[in-house]
């Protein structure tokens, strides 16, 4: 007779001091899903004390953790580890931010603003995007 699995969950035991590296992202909300927190990590967009991360790796606290979301990169010091995924505060409580990281995503962002509108994005231009885009050029011939 094979025991039920169920069993062998109950015995884990239940203080945890570290964690998979996809499931601590997913459980920390720095992804909406456990697929999209390892396509993340696969395509090299998390990085481990300064080493491109796995999704298997074992998290624990302490750790220094690089994430890549889109225009930022946010560098967080793990403070708690879970599998369970939570409300935001209690998710929030599972790392710091470092100063350093918040200040360089501020000024990335009050870059953008300056900027303006008409940031290239990784879509194929509209009809109003080309033609801003010939007007520059002749401009500054």
């Amino acid at each position: 007779m094979v025991p039920c699995q169920g069993a062998q969950r109950k015995e884990r035991n239940i203080s945890m001091d570290k964690v998979r590296l996809d499931k601590w992202l997913w459980a920390a909300r720095f992804f909406k899903t456990r697929a999209k927190s390892k396509e993340a990590i696969d395509g090299g967009k998390v990085h481990i004390d300064g080493v491109r991360g796995k999704a298997g790796k074992d998290i624990r606290a302490g750790d220094e953790i690089r994430i890549r979301q889109g225009w930022y990169e946010k560098i967080i010091i793990v403070s708690g580890v879970s599998e369970k995924r939570r409300g935001a505060p209690e998710a929030a409580g599972m790392y710091n931010e470092t100063p350093e990281s918040i200040e360089a995503r501020a000024l990335i962002t009050a870059q953008r603003k300056a900027a303006g509108q008409h940031i290239s994005s990784e879509k194929r231009p509209t009809k109003k995007d080309r033609r801003l885009i010939h007007k520059f050029k002749e401009k500054n011939r």
